[in-house]
């Protein structure tokens, strides 16, 4: 890449490194972000998946860059060994990949045609390729070659699947069931290696899905949030996608290991759980449409405001870590807020942080009209500064 698209974009990352996922080179942790130079020799990123310690990059022209931990085979290279610096993904060089999501040990991978191809540890069924076996490179998965796929989420031990177009089931899960977070029977799965249904979301437009954790959520065209899956902050697991009761359209989702963040049409974040390594700090909880416990005896599901926009500053992006968050505003800064004991607030230290707070980057001051974008992973997080 020649100096001119180098000044197009720029990669800063921060958090847990112990395993390459930082692509600095090195095998440790940064408490601030450090710049990457070395992922410019690909060109730019459209776009980042970050996972339990590896990410997962896709270009413009859509080949795929895969680097951190790989001792299952989810970077996708034909080798179970991890890896400091990005490397594309030949696999599937002979594809336009649209879509990738990163899980805690496996990887998917989407293509413009609606094939899906996975890799890395197979032990729960998650690759969906009917046995639990891993695999070293991305293979297709063969239930939906005759049923386009657009969107793949990765969670801790499960996978989801969003078919393209309007269809009957739009969502299928695989993987480990025991949470509920496949949403596939009212009775305990403990896992299935070969994809099933996801129930209740029939006919449903959905937009996208989401899983993280043992949590499974989606998004439909109206706002309409469905969870389910382990349940959030003490409430039971859920084990058929339910209808939340969010007062509000939700226009992104993102989910961690014990929280999920709603950002609403007019630019205000919203957490559900949270409550665990000072996520949460005097939350001014905000009543759901039903903010009663049911008569099954379920905790209420309150929902707790975390940024409403002060001085006219909204909210425009939102992402989810294990146990962090982290949130662009449409002035550009940059937010974060939770766990830290990896230095993945990227503030210089190690502590934990229970209201958002500003993180600075080096080299700003030459991507001042460039638009950032931020990923988190497990323990890590990512920004992409670009400039249109």
């Amino acid at each position: 890449m020649d100096e001119e698209e180098e000044q197009r974009q720029g990669v800063w990352s921060w958090g847990a490194g112990t395993d390459g996922q930082l692509a600095t080179g090195s095998l440790q942790d940064e408490i601030i972000p450090r710049f990457i130079r070395s992922l410019s020799a690909y060109g730019p990123i459209v776009s980042l998946s970050c996972g339990g310690a590896h990410v997962i990059a896709l270009t413009p022209g859509g080949r795929v860059l895969t680097w951190g931990r790989g001792t299952s085979g989810q970077l996708g290279h034909g080798e179970s060994v991890s890896s400091s610096q990005a490397n594309v993904v030949k696999e599937l060089e002979g594809f336009v990949i649209t879509h990738v999501s990163a899980g805690w040990n496996h990887s998917g991978f989407v293509s413009e045609t609606g094939a899906i191809f996975t890799c890395g540890d197979g032990s729960f069924g998650q690759l969906g390729h009917g046995d639990s076996n891993s695999q070293l490179y991305p293979r297709q998965v063969a239930y939906f070659a005759s049923k386009p796929v657009e969107q793949v989420a990765c969670g801790m031990r499960h996978t989801l699947v969003l078919l393209a177009g309007n269809v009957e089931h739009p969502v299928y899960g695989f993987g480990s069931g025991k949470r509920g977070q496949l949403g596939i029977s009212t009775d305990n799965v403990k896992s299935t290696s070969l994809p099933q249904i996801t129930l209740g979301l029939e006919n449903l437009k959905i937009i996208s899905i989401h899983a993280n954790g043992d949590h499974s959520s989606a998004l439909s065209a109206d706002g309409s949030l469905y969870t389910w899956g382990r349940g959030f902050r003490g409430a039971l697991d859920t084990y058929i996608p339910c209808l939340s009761d969010v007062a509000f359209p939700v226009s992104k989702v993102a989910l961690g290991w014990n929280h999920a963040l709603l950002l609403s049409r007019e630019g205000d974040v919203f957490m559900l759980g949270g409550d665990r390594h000072g996520a949460l700090s005097d939350p001014q909880k905000m009543p759901s449409t039903a903010d009663t416990s049911s008569s099954a005896g379920e905790p209420e599901e309150n929902i707790t405001q975390i940024i409403s926009g002060p001085a006219n500053v909204k909210v425009v992006q939102i992402a989810a870590g294990a146990e962090h968050s982290a949130f662009i505003t449409d002035n550009g800064s940059i937010m974060t807020l939770g766990w830290g004991e990896h230095g993945q607030l990227g503030l210089g230290d190690t502590n934990d942080q229970t209201a958002p707070q500003v993180v600075c980057l080096d080299r700003i001051s030459a991507w001042g009209d460039a638009t950032p974008r931020v990923y988190c992973g497990s323990g890590f997080s990512f920004v992409l500064m670009t400039r249109i």
